[in-house]
Order: structure tokens, then sequence, then C-alpha cells
């Protein structure tokens, strides 16, 4: 598991201004702050289960469960990034590779953003109409509200309620026939209290077929796109030792940008192996103005985007050396449009029609990732 810096979820909240740190909105004031959970211990934890889910989650560094967890046949692989409103340019690349035949993936993973993109991505094109709405039809009230609560500088209660009506019985049953065909859809969240990133193996939650299980995959959704200290985070109940009790997970992109395997992972267990970067890697020029936030934000950018290049040439060497051909998309340096705010719903419309053309085109999978020098960083990348 490729580690990201803490710095970059600081990165992600500054890029929604400096008038949202925790402020309640206007008129409003905050709620009575929440109950203390229920003290347990390492040991509780390393015992937690979900009766009812006994194989939908294990470790994401835990090579023989994630083992256990795989289809039995080989084929390509899917990982998608973290990006928030940029995971438009995902949307759109899945769109725009529909007509040039896109795979059926044998596994699918997300973090963040790309675990709401790979649900669609996971039941295939009869959902391309869903996943275009949802990424070009939205705008920043659809995601928060700017009133802080005691967990979060914002109310993520807008994006709760996205996640709920897109969740649907319907899309469950999907999810859980796809399972069965021998498919895997893996959505990465972090446990707070583990201090460990998790893999959720969501149709196996999916063939549960009930109400329970349509309240868990929206919790584990929720739980991937939390930012911690931004958006609440999401408790969700188990069963230790002691009894029950809830754990506290958030955003899956603190462990990483994107999900591909445990690091002891030797052999990749993949045919082919496709990351879609929701983001720019390249840093461009920006005259950083001397205040706090623009220099936070330009600091910690410039880390994000250097632990995501220093993951994607780790995968890329690991693929390599399994014989296991790496195809990369990113959003391109030649996309100038700027975003006016979080989540602009014009910045988002050109982000996903810049996605389905390069998908159209054929050349979306070809990307180079190009350090600030401009030397290619990974010469020769299979296409």
């Amino acid at each position: 598991m490729i580690q990201w810096p803490m710095a970059t979820k600081a990165a992600m909240a500054l890029t929604l201004g400096a008038g949202l740190m925790g402020a309640p909105a206007y008129g409003q004031t905050k709620p009575p702050p929440p109950p203390e959970r229920k003290s347990f211990s390492a040991q509780d934890q390393a015992a937690a289960r979900l009766p009812a889910f006994p194989d939908a989650r294990f470790f994401a560094d835990s090579l023989q469960d994630f083992r256990r967890a795989l289809p039995e046949r080989r084929g390509p692989w899917l990982a998608l990034s973290a990006g928030g409103e940029d995971g438009a340019f995902g949307a759109g690349v899945l769109s725009g590779w529909t007509g040039r035949g896109r795979p059926d993936f044998a596994v699918v993973t997300g973090v963040s953003t790309g675990a709401l993109i790979g649900v669609y991505a996971f039941l295939g094109p009869s959902y391309d109409g869903m996943l275009e709405s949802a990424y070009t039809t939205i705008n920043a009230a659809d995601v928060f509200e700017a009133a802080g609560t005691h967990e979060s500088l914002v109310d993520a209660w807008p994006l709760r309620r996205l996640i709920d009506r897109a969740i649907t019985p319907r899309l469950l049953r999907d999810v859980a026939a796809v399972h069965e065909s021998g498919r895997r859809l893996f959505v990465v969240t972090t446990n707070l209290d583990a201090g460990r990133p998790v893999v959720w193996n969501m149709g196996a939650i999916a063939r549960r077929a009930s109400d329970e299980a349509l309240l868990l995959f929206k919790q584990v959704l929720l739980a991937s796109s939390s930012i911690p200290g931004l958006f609440q985070p999401m408790l969700i109940p188990v069963e230790g030792q002691g009894g029950a009790f809830q754990e506290l997970h958030v955003d899956g992109a603190l462990a990483g940008p994107f999900y591909v395997a445990p690091e002891g992972m030797i052999e990749p267990p993949m045919s082919e192996l496709y990351i879609l970067v929701n983001g720019k890697l390249a840093v461009d020029f920006d005259l950083t103005r001397r205040k706090v936030l623009p220099i936070l934000g330009r600091s910690f950018s410039i880390a994000l985007k250097a632990g995501a290049r220093g993951a994607i040439a780790t995968w890329t060497g690991w693929a390599r050396s399994g014989g296991v051909g790496l195809k990369l998309a990113m959003i391109p340096a030649g996309f100038k449009m700027e975003s006016k705010g979080s989540f602009d719903p014009d910045y988002m419309k050109a982000l996903f029609a810049e996605g389905r053309r390069s998908a159209q085109v054929g050349d979306a999978f070809e990307a180079r990732v190009e350090p600030a020098g401009g030397q290619s960083a990974i010469a020769g990348l299979p296409r």
C-alpha cells in the first residue's frame, strides 16, 4: 500500500475556500455535540466482525485476506483514484470508452470519488447515463452545506442524500448479480481507530439483499468520500469480544490515491492494469500570494501530486516485473479550464466532455507523468 501524505487531505479542504472554516451558516447554530462512543481496545478491534456480512471486508494490507477475496478468473483490472470534482474526468472516460469496447473488468477498485465512479464502472454501460448525471448535474450545494459541526468544517448531509437516492434496491441487486458472475468491486475506507485502510467487498455486501445490506453499502461509499476534518466521519457498528461497538471510518485516500494490492503481492493477479487518475499530476507555475491559505494550499497541492506520481511509478515497476501491461489515464495538461469554486457545474461538464473525447479518440490511456522539470518520470509506459 502506497502511503499518501496526510497533508493532502488538508489540500482538499483548502480548495473549498477560507469562508468555510467551520463557521455555521448565517442564522444557524451547531447541533449539540455527539455522544461519546463506547470505549474498546485494540484486541476488540482485531476481533471486530459484521456477523451478517462475514466476507464483506478485510484490511488492505492483509495479503492472505486479499487473495481470498480475488475472483477466480484472471482479467483486466481498473483502479480509480480520489479527486473530488475532478471525478468528472473519470466519468467521462468511462462513458466515451463504451463505444470502443470497454472491458468487463475482473476487479474494479475505487477510493473516494473513485469509489462512487467505481460502482457504475462495475455495473457496465447500462449505467453510463446515471454516471454522467452524477458528475454533470450537481453543484456544491448537492455535496455539502457551509455549516460546521463538532466533527467537521462543513455538513455533508447533502452528499448523504445524494448517495441515498443513487443507491437503490435495484442497483444493489445488479451489483450482486455481477458479483455472482465472478467479478469484484472493492472500495477503500480508512479505519481511524485501527489506523489502517479497509477494503470492502461491495458485491459480498450487495448479495445479502436486505435493508441492512443497502444501508451498509451506502455507509461505505459515504465513508470512502468523507475527507477527515472537512466532512463528518462515518460510524459503522461491529461486534467484538467485548460486545457491540462502533468504528470510525473516513476517506480511503488517506492511505493512497488509488488501491491495487497489498505490498506483499509479488505476482500480479490481473492480465492488464488500468489506472484512472482523477486529476493532473504536472505541477504548473502559479504565483502564490503571501497569505496563509494560498501558501498552505499550494504546498499541499505539490505534496499531493508528488505522492500520486510516486505511487504510479511504484505500481508501474511492479506491473512490469510481473509482465502485466499498465495503462494510465489522467487529466491532460492541455485542459486549461479552471474551476470557479467547489463542484463548479461548468467546470465539471467541460471535464466530463474532455474525458469522453479522449476515450472516444483512443488516447485516454496514453498518459505520461511529467515532473516539474518536464522530463518523463516513467519513460516507455506500456500502452
